[in-house]
């Protein structure tokens, strides 16, 4: 008991220490992660991968192949990938650098017009620059001028080569690893339960995960796959250059929900100005450029993405923000796989149900209850009106009664 406090405010005061408990956890758990992204990010990703290819390893294992061949045909698989990604794309992006000061030149030509049409408001800022050059002109005290020290393209490129490739070479050893030891990263989380319900469940949770992301990632790839193929071959038809590095970077920038379409029509857009007349081809390129991935997100990938691996929108779109500004490009390409992973675990954990509830895609009832009196009772009080489809549909669902939609 606390003094001063009566008895009611005496019973908030636990829950009130616990939730300022957990906010200074989130807090301190958040700064741990961005400030060991070096070490997390590998070691996240080669998680995730284990968890993809572990039915390919127990495949193999049934018929006889040792799991570590297996593993040194998957790590040598993705590093060849990576390595014929980054050949490919190594000439295009080098002309690119090449050209830039021919591409600026030409970006700012193409942008006189708007330039022209902003030519009050030019006028202005320079007579304010004016006014403020004859203030400083009358103060007599020397100006001291640090000028920043500039990083050149290839300065920043000699800079973080090295760290991102022994990245990659620590995410394919330690994938090595845990795919080389089997089931014993599987046994050994098991063991570490007592009871044999728990041993259970996290067992099931295990497998699911590991089917859950194989589907999701499976899926994904193969969608994204096509419609790098789809906008390649869409740039090639108009002319456009590097149609095979467009068509790598929508495969690529596709695994980052919303952000990485915007970037890739960007992109086209910008390229398009520099290589075509006018602004009307231009548009008619990022238009198709949108109008594919728009056919992916809202058609082909609803369709072929299982119902239960399907996000809330507005929490995918938070958390590609959030791991964006922890962990940069590979945050947001992890995000939503990272979400799947959560989801799969609060249907395992006890009294993380809401919380995956919250995470599923699709809309829960309008009105859900336990307690069948509950629901009669807020019916009957009026909470909810006896007119609302949504309150009949969920009442029904309470009750166990067929639901009666006005639209039919």
């Amino acid at each position: 008991m606390f003094p001063g406090f009566t008895e009611s405010e005496n019973s908030r005061m636990p829950r009130l220490a616990n939730w300022a408990i957990i906010g200074i956890f989130m807090i301190m758990a958040f700064s741990a992660v961005a400030a060991g992204r070096d070490f997390l990010m590998p070691v996240t990703m080669a998680g995730l991968l284990f968890f993809v290819f572990t039915p390919m390893r127990r495949f193999a294992e049934r018929r006889g192949i040792p799991d570590v061949l297996t593993a040194a045909g998957i790590t040598l698989s993705i590093l060849l990938t990576v390595a014929v990604v980054a050949y490919a794309a190594s000439g295009p992006l080098s002309r690119a650098m090449n050209n830039m000061p021919t591409i600026s030149a030409q970006l700012e030509t193409k942008f006189e017009n708007v330039q022209e049409s902003l030519s009050g408001l030019r006028d202005a800022a320079q007579r304010i620059d004016e006014a403020q050059s004859a203030n400083d002109a009358e103060d007599t005290r020397p100006a001291i001028r640090i000028e920043p020290e500039g990083q050149t393209t290839l300065g920043m490129v000699a800079t973080t080569t090295p760290l991102l490739l022994g990245q990659v070479v620590f995410t394919l050893i330690l994938l090595f690893f845990m795919i080389a030891s089997g089931d014993l990263l599987y046994l050994k989380i098991v063991q570490s339960f007592d009871r044999l319900r728990d041993k259970r469940g996290a067992y099931l949770a295990l497998r699911q995960i590991e089917d859950s992301l194989g589907n999701y990632l499976g899926a994904i790839t193969i969608i994204n796959a096509g419609l790098g193929l789809a906008v390649g071959l869409a740039m090639w038809a108009w002319g456009m250059p590097g149609a095979l590095l467009f068509g790598l970077g929508a495969f690529i920038l596709n695994f980052i929900p919303y952000l990485g379409a915007i970037a890739g029509v960007a992109i086209a857009a910008l390229v398009a100005l520099v290589v075509m007349p006018g602004v009307f081809w231009p548009a008619m390129v990022a238009l198709t450029y949108l109008g594919l991935t728009s056919l992916e997100g809202q058609i082909i990938t609803p369709y072929f993405v299982s119902r239960r691996l399907q996000m809330n929108t507005v929490v995918v779109f938070l958390a590609v923000a959030l791991w964006a500004w922890l962990w940069s490009v590979i945050g947001m390409v992890i995000a939503v796989p990272v979400l799947v992973v959560m989801r799969v675990l609060a249907d395992h954990v006890p009294g993380w149900e809401k919380f995956g509830n919250f995470l599923a895609g699709e809309a829960p009832p309008a009105l859900a209850s336990e307690d069948e009196d509950e629901a009669r009772d807020l019916v009957e009080a009026g909470a909810v009106a006896e007119d609302e489809p949504t309150a009949r549909v969920a009442t029904a669902e309470v009750f166990d009664t067929p639901p009666h939609d006005p639209r039919v």
